[in-house]
C-alpha cells in the first residue's frame, strides 16, 4: 500500500472515530466516506439512501468481486484518552467498524490507481450491531451479479496482523426473543382472583436446559435469559405483566428455528394453563454466517503469498454478524485479523482499533483482487 494511501486512511480512520454514530443513524458518517472516495478517487458512487457502494468497472465479461465494510459505532463512552477520541457522550467506535470502513476506502484509492482485471465493489454498510444493515444491502449482489464476496473483522486474542481462517460456519446464528404474557390484576392478598404470569414465566425458564441439551442438538446451541420484568413495585397487587427477554443463539440456524419453536410453543402451553395472553417479538437478528472453502481458500493462498502469518480457527465464534446475509446468496469468506494475544477485546472501554491493521487489510484485499 502506498504510503501516501496509507496515511490518507488513516486520517479518515480517526475522522471516523471522532464522529460515531449508532446503528441506523450514520447519516454523518455515510456522507464523509462518500465524499472522501470522491474527492480522491475517480470511482463510481452509487447513493442507496441507508447505505452505499462504489464501483471499480473494468467491462461486462469480467469476473464481479464485492468487499464489504460496517460503519457504526456503539452506545458507550469513550473513556481512553486519545487525540483522535469521540466527540459524543455515549457513542464510541468500540469495535473498530471505523478501521473496517477506512480499511475499504484505502483499498479503494489503490484500486482506483493501480486498475483492476476485475470489476471491483466497494460496500459501505450502516447497522451491522442490530443485525439489519446487511439485510438493507443485498440487493447489491443481485443487481451487480456479485460472483464472490469478502470481508473482515479486527480481533483481539489473535496474534497482531495475524490472518485467521474457518471453513463453514463462522458466526453463530442469534435473535433476541422476547415473550410477553398478560393475564389480570388482583389484590395481592387474592392472587386466586387475578391471572399471574410469574408462574408460567418460571415454568418456561425451567424448560430452557432441556431444549438446549447436546443430547438433543448437534451443534452447540445457547439461550441465555437477558431479563425477568413481571409485576409493578406495589406489594398490594398481583401481577398481570410480564416480559422474559432470551438471547437464542445456535451453531447451526436449522436449531436456532427449532429452538424457537420449542420456546413458542412451551409459552403457549403454559398461557392456555395459567389463563394467559402469550405475544412474541425479536429483536437484532442474526443468520448464521456460513464461509465458502473456495473463498476461504483464496484467503489463505494470499496470506502466505505475501508473508502474512495464516492461523487455521478450530472453531466459529459465539458472537453474530450479519455477513451470513451475502454469503447466503454468492460465495464469499469472513475472515479475522489478529490485533494482539494480549489486546483489548472489541465491546471493551480500553479498546481502539490499530491503525496499522488498515495496511495488512488493503494487501490482503488487493491480493484477492488479483487472484
Amino acid at each position: 500500500m502506498e504510503n501516501k494511501n496509507f496515511e490518507l486512511a488513516k486520517q479518515l480512520r480517526h475522522e471516523l472515530h471522532q464522529h460515531p454514530e449508532l446503528s441506523n443513524e450514520e447519516v454523518w458518517t455515510k456522507q464523509h466516506l462518500m465524499n472522501f472516495l470522491k474527492t480522491n478517487t475517480k470511482l463510481e458512487i452509487i447513493d442507496k439512501g441507508t447505505w452505499f457502494y462504489a464501483a471499480y468497472r473494468t467491462g461486462q465479461d469480467k469476473k464481479n468481486l464485492a468487499f464489504r465494510a460496517d460503519y457504526d459505532a456503539l452506545p458507550m463512552d469513550e473513556s481512553i484518552d486519545l487525540p483522535h477520541g469521540s466527540q459524543f457522550t455515549g457513542k464510541a467506535h468500540k469495535c473498530g467498524h471505523d478501521g473496517h470502513a477506512a480499511t475499504l476506502a484505502g483499498f479503494a484509492l489503490e484500486i482506483d490507481q493501480k486498475g483492476a482485471d476485475k470489476n471491483i465493489f466497494f460496500l459501505f454498510q450502516p447497522a451491522e450491531e442490530t443485525g439489519d444493515g446487511a439485510i438493507q444491502c443485498i440487493d447489491l449482489i443481485k443487481e451487480e451479479n456479485i460472483d464472490e464476496i469478502f470481508g473482515y473483522h479486527n480481533m483481539s486474542g489473535f496474534p497482531f496482523k495475524s490472518v485467521n481462517v474457518i471453513d463453514g460456519t463462522a458466526h453463530f446464528a442469534s435473535k433476541g426473543m422476547t415473550i410477553h404474557l398478560e393475564g389480570a390484576p388482583a389484590h395481592a392478598s387474592q392472587p386466586e382472583d387475578g391471572r399471574n404470569p410469574s408462574f408460567a414465566i418460571a415454568n418456561v425458564i425451567s424448560a430452557i436446559p432441556e431444549f438446549i441439551s447436546p443430547s438433543k442438538n448437534k451443534g452447540l446451541v445457547l439461550c441465555t435469559v437477558v431479563q425477568v420484568a413481571i409485576g409493578e413495585r406495589a406489594f398490594g397487587l398481583s401481577a398481570s405483566k410480564g416480559d422474559l427477554r432470551l438471547t437464542i443463539r445456535a451453531l447451526y440456524e436449522a436449531e436456532l428455528e427449532r429452538l424457537q419453536k420449542n420456546l413458542e410453543d412451551f409459552a403457549k402451553a403454559q398461557a392456555q394453563e395459567y389463563g394467559l395472553e402469550v405475544s412474541f417479538s425479536y429483536n437484532d437478528e442474526f443468520p448464521e454466517t456460513v464461509n465458502h472453502k473456495e473463498s476461504s481458500d483464496k484467503i489463505r493462498q494470499v496470506a502466505r503469498a505475501k508473508g502474512m502469518q495464516l492461523l487455521e480457527m478450530k472453531e466459529a465464534l459465539r458472537g453474530s454478524e450479519d455477513y451470513g446475509h451475502y454469503t447466503k446468496l454468492t460465495k464469499g469468506s469472513y475472515f479475522y485479523m489478529g490485533n494482539g494475544e494480549n489486546y483489548p477485546q472489541v465491546h471493551t472501554y480500553e479498546y481502539d482499533f490499530r491503525d496499522e491493521l488498515i495496511e495488512t487489510g488493503v494487501e490482503l484485499f488487493k491480493g484477492l483482487a488479483e487472484l
